[in-house]
């Protein structure tokens, strides 16, 4: 492995890249711990230290990075940008004129993004007046009032300050994917559970010998899983016909189409995640809708199986999204390429979309059961929530995900540049 990595310096552009992408996160790790403007830190960090910490606010302080205990720049994280991407997503699929806009190519989707950016301004606002109003309110966690000096010219300044951090970490997100490595938006949650995994292992340190001695299998056990699944893939034997271009003939040949068995990484779980936290938040905002905030809590029932649902859902629209049967069969047919056994054009259209189904059904439950049999046997295994959250089955799936798409992604880098790479 370090050997890897020193290969993986040795390539100007990939070591520019990552040096691009760790100066970014710790932007975001500085920004973090930036205060905002009117907020005394110590009363919101008290807040969280009491009833605050085991309700919803505790994950959503987790995927925050430890930014929302003191209401910093970065408070709101990068979640409001991932739901106004679901939106627009699904906004798509029902839209026609967003559907258009999609087919355009590159300039429609350019389009689409800047509607995304637009939306995405609009809920942080909406999440940041919330939040403000919660605080304000503190008695209705169960601690004691916050933000108590708020007068409507620190309550805009606060709103305002709120929801430009997460305008600027969109920003710094799309430039990581651009001009970084990985995914962005994955990365900025990975870098918060990060942060938030320490405090989780000293909570698991603290634990009975029980717990001390099951949670490292558990640990081991989803990360091996994610792995197994996330490496496995199905190769569709494609064959290749001489043919004429110009001139010349061209040679054929043989190769194959590397179906994975989940296509579409650790989004699922990402987009699951940011559908689960909207329920428990407007119970947490409104006091009328507060038995939200029992029902979705995390750790109930309702909560687990709407997540198993959720990701199973997402698992196979993302998978639609990244990969068109007929528009890889026309592909095909149109470089002379075909599938031994099965007729160039629509019944080749129609065979690879069962293969995908197939393999999209046992790769989105397993991704699913990943998910929530952790958090079961913390449910019930008598862990602390710190550990729960931050060791948690959805926590680990996300890192492992992001980890391994990110070296995916270096992988091929440095395997063009003909050095060995870091997946065996």
């Amino acid at each position: 492995m370090l050997a890897a990595l020193g290969n993986a310096f040795r390539v100007p552009e990939l070591r520019n890249r990552l040096l691009f992408t760790a100066a970014l996160l710790a932007l975001y790790r500085a920004g973090s711990w930036l205060p905002t403007p009117g907020v005394n830190t110590a009363e919101i960090q008290q807040l969280f230290e009491g009833a605050a910490g085991s309700t919803i606010l505790g994950y959503l302080n987790l995927f925050s990075g430890q930014a929302l205990q003191n209401l910093s720049f970065f408070a709101l994280g990068i979640m409001p940008y991932i739901t106004a991407s679901i939106i627009m997503q699904l906004l798509t699929v029902v839209l026609p004129r967003l559907e258009a806009l999609q087919k355009e190519g590159e300039a429609g989707q350019k389009k689409i993004t800047q509607y995304t950016r637009y939306l995405t301004v609009i809920l942080a606002a909406l999440q940041s007046v919330g939040y403000v109003i919660l605080f304000h309110n503190g008695a209705v966690l169960g601690g004691s009032n916050s933000l108590t000096d708020l007068t409507p010219r620190s309550f805009i300044l606060i709103v305002v300050t709120l929801t430009a951090g997460t305008t600027v970490l969109m920003w710094m997100g799309e430039l990581i994917t651009q001009r970084g490595v990985g995914n962005g938006q994955s990365l900025l949650i990975f870098a918060s559970i990060l942060v938030s995994m320490p405090v989780a292992v000293r909570a698991w340190a603290n634990s009975g010998t029980f717990q001390r001695l099951s949670l490292p299998l558990i640990v081991l056990a989803v990360i091996v899983a994610v792995v197994f699944i996330n490496e496995g893939q199905r190769r569709i034997p494609i064959q290749y016909a001489k043919r004429m271009v110009g001139r010349r003939m061209t040679q054929g040949g043989s190769t194959y189409m590397p179906l994975r068995v989940n296509m579409a990484g650790v989004i699922p779980v990402i987009f699951a995640v940011a559908v689960l936290f909207l329920p428990p938040t407007i119970g947490q905002l409104v006091p009328s809708l507060s038995f939200l905030a029992d029902w979705f809590n995390p750790m109930s029932w309702p909560s687990i199986l709407l997540e198993f649902g959720l990701i199973l859902m997402f698992t196979f629209f993302y998978t639609a999204v990244q990969f068109n049967p007929v528009e890889q069969a026309e592909n095909l047919k149109k470089y002379g390429g075909f599938i031994p056994g099965v007729r160039p054009g629509r019944p080749t259209a129609q065979y690879l979309d069962r293969v995908m189904t197939r393999l999209t059904l046992p790769g989105g439950l397993f991704l699913a059961a990943i998910a929530i049999l952790p958090t079961i046997f913390i449910k019930y295994g008598g862990f602390s929530q710190a550990v729960a959250q931050g060791l948690g089955g959805t926590s680990i799936l996300i890192v492992v995900g992001v980890a391994l798409d990110t070296m995916r992604q270096m992988e091929s880098q440095v395997m063009m540049r003909h050095y060995e790479g870091f997946l065996k």
